[in-house]
């Protein structure tokens, strides 16, 4: 099967419906048809149409287009997956992530379009960022790219305007679907997508933004944003399971898995939809320094909470909820429960020759170990860090659950394809943490546990880098200043 994908509007400037037909094909002429399906375009999807159609002939290059009245679509591309058990002597794909409209290029796209034999494409998330004006998104953006205006939008005490309603996810979609490069490789490749957290809101958990420390919960705008990916992002409604009338924040389920053959089973995970809250409440940070809850609520201290998080604290909160002081019932996690079980049995009764987790955040550690940095004199940055506690390094007692659950079922060649971090890096994923706190000498990076996966990570198609989001930290911990000084 493959689902197809298009948007089509009334150029006479009226709103109806619009009669439109999905073509397949084995040739571009069109002169036999493998489907021909009648689909409408209203505003109930801003306009956009799929169709999953099946049964079409396995592992095969197909052509397809839409028609609707005298016009015609542009001509797109498409290749069938193998069938089940089929012989596959290899597998070619590409993935890419972050693909900020306002920083930097977009120029990988002509390079990934050049590609002549990719069976399909992963996006990884942060397919749209939901702020305009923010201050990291001043960096030089190509002229084809313009400054994006909210219909609505909520703007924040620095000047940023975050995307409120579904009339601004929509527009935020139009446009960057709006530029030629990304629209190019939507017609050459299938595409098999997740999301991460800029398609609702930045370091979000569940249907809680984290503008500032009061994690306000947004109902309304998650189902906004769980709308807008649904209408623009190629899924079949039942592979994602949306259901539009159901009033709850997760009225979507994005995760699921597919297989090519014997030698590859790729799993996706969604990493924003069920996961706790981070393990150091942000209010923490302010209120240890003298101000009120109601005063720390209204700041912005993900620095000292998410990010440069003291390790041992991130350790304490695994087991105790840091804010009442009470013991936990289970750890924080990402995937959530059902999520998590329904990895582990996916994993577990693949008989694929490789299992591809597509992941949307860094499994490898990141940490910092200042305790005998000459450059930090500061008493209470003399300790170690956890970088981004945003990433599995902020869940890491979820983390060694999963990967005790490669090891001990003895479930081999793993490999994690991830975005989010704006960053090359590549490591081998162990089943435990290897790190005592309780010990102030201890070793930060001793030989523990089994190697349980590989984790494969790339930047983003243009997103500033992580070295400037340190930078950035370090702006907000002076402290931290000499660490990420640029170098002569």
């Amino acid at each position: 099967s493959l689902v197809f994908w298009s948007r089509c509007v009334r150029t006479d400037g009226s709103a109806g419906d619009v009669p439109v037909r999905l073509q397949v094909s084995k040739s571009t002429r069109f002169d036999t048809l493998l489907a021909d399906v009648a689909l409408t375009a209203s505003a109930t999807y801003d306009f956009t149409v799929r169709a999953k159609v099946t049964g079409l002939p396995s592992a095969t290059p197909l052509y397809y287009r839409f028609v609707a009245g005298n016009d015609f679509s542009a001509v797109g591309t498409g290749k069938t997956a193998p069938a089940a058990g089929a012989t596959v002597p290899q597998l070619r794909f590409a993935w890419f992530t972050c693909q900020d409209w306002s920083v930097n290029h977009w120029a990988a796209m002509n390079l990934l379009a050049a590609e002549s034999d990719l069976d399909f494409i992963v996006h990884l998330g942060d397919y749209i960022y939901e702020t305009v004006g923010a201050a990291f998104q001043s960096g030089a953006a190509e002229p084809a790219h313009p400054r994006i205006s909210l219909p609505n939008g909520t703007k924040l005490a620095d000047g940023t305007v975050y995307a409120t309603t579904l009339a601004d996810y929509r527009t935020l979609y139009r446009t960057y679907r709006g530029d030629a490069r990304l629209q190019t490789l939507h017609a050459k490749f299938p595409f098999i997508a997740i999301w991460d957290d800029h398609e609702f809101s930045d370091d979000c958990w569940q249907d809680h933004q984290t503008y500032n420390n009061a994690n306000q919960q947004q109902t309304g705008r998650r189902r906004a944003a769980n709308q807008a990916w649904f209408e623009y992002i190629p899924v079949d409604m039942g592979d994602v399971s949306f259901d539009l009338n159901d009033q709850r924040y997760d009225n979507i389920r994005i995760y699921r898995d597919f297989q090519f053959g014997p030698l590859m089973h790729l799993v996706m995970t969604d990493q924003r939809l069920y996961r706790d809250d981070h393990a150091i409440p942000e209010a923490l940070v302010p209120m240890a320094q003298g101000a009120t809850l109601e005063q720390a609520m209204q700041m912005d201290t993900s620095v000292g909470a998410r990010y440069f998080t003291p390790l041992p604290m991130l350790l304490l909160g695994q087991s105790v909820n840091l804010m009442t002081q009470q013991p936990r019932t289970s750890a924080p996690s990402i995937l959530g429960k059902t999520q998590t079980q329904w990895w582990k049995d996916t994993m577990r009764q693949s008989t694929s020759t490789w299992k591809v987790w597509g992941n949307e955040l860094s499994l490898s550690r990141m940490w910092a170990d200042l305790r005998n940095h000459p450059a930090v004199t500061t008493p209470e940055l003399k300790q170690v860090f956890a970088i981004n506690a945003d990433c599995w390094d902020g869940y890491p007692a979820h983390r060694t659950e999963l990967m005790q659950h490669l090891t001990q079922n003895n479930i081999r060649n793993v490999v994690a394809i991830t975005g989010d971090l704006h960053a090359f890096q590549c490591g081998i994923v162990r089943d435990q943490i290897g790190y005592d706190p309780r010990q102030p000498d201890a070793p930060v990076n001793p030989p523990a546990g089994q190697p349980a996966m590989v984790d494969f990570v790339a930047a983003g198609i243009s997103s500033n880098s992580f070295f400037s989001y340190l930078q950035s930290a370090a702006q907000a911990m002076p402290a931290l200043q000499p660490l990420v000084a640029d170098q002569p």
